[in-house]
């Protein structure tokens, strides 16, 4: 275009931001500030892009400085943001280590426990074995004893002869 006239693309390109930025500002000017078309584009002189750029906050002026200021906390504020997703992820990752540990202990304790039980069954089947063995041993024994006590009596109740 001419030297006097530009293009949205053009001014959005020389101010650093996205051709819809400058078309929602455009559409928040007053009727009075708003830019003419040719056809379907908008044709800026310099009054609107001046228009355009004081109610971005270009111009230097007491609301500038004060959207200039709130730029740089912005910005401070976007870098803290970072610091904190850093950290948080540090933290995630850290629990995500204690978590691993917590399964691998649970896993442990499951494994023992049913080793536990395998051995209290050995132990019980063992117990009963042993148990059948005594009873087995004293029923023999109390047989035993009785034909002793049987054939003593035999013995002491046969007739003396004198």
């Amino acid at each position: 275009m001419s030297d006097n006239l530009k293009t949205i693309r053009e001014l959005a390109d020389e101010l650093g931001v996205s051709k819809q930025r400058i078309q929602q500002i455009i559409a928040k000017l007053s009727p009075k500030k708003t830019p003419s078309k040719q056809g379907n584009r908008y044709v800026l002189n310099s009054k609107d892009v001046y228009n355009i750029k004081e109610s971005m906050g270009f111009i230097n002026d007491k609301l500038s400085t004060n959207i200039t200021k709130n730029r740089v906390v912005d910005y401070d504020v976007y870098l803290d943001a970072i610091n904190s997703l850093k950290e948080k992820d540090e933290q995630i990752k850290a629990l995500l280590e204690v978590q691993k540990k917590t399964q691998n202990l649970l896993d442990q304790q499951q494994r023992l426990s049913l080793q536990d039980k395998k051995n209290l069954e050995e132990y019980k089947s063992e117990i009963k074995d042993l148990k059948a063995i005594t009873t087995k041993e004293t029923t023999v024994e109390k047989k035993d004893r009785y034909h002793q006590n049987n054939l003593e009596k035999r013995v002491n109740n046969k007739p003396k002869n004198w």
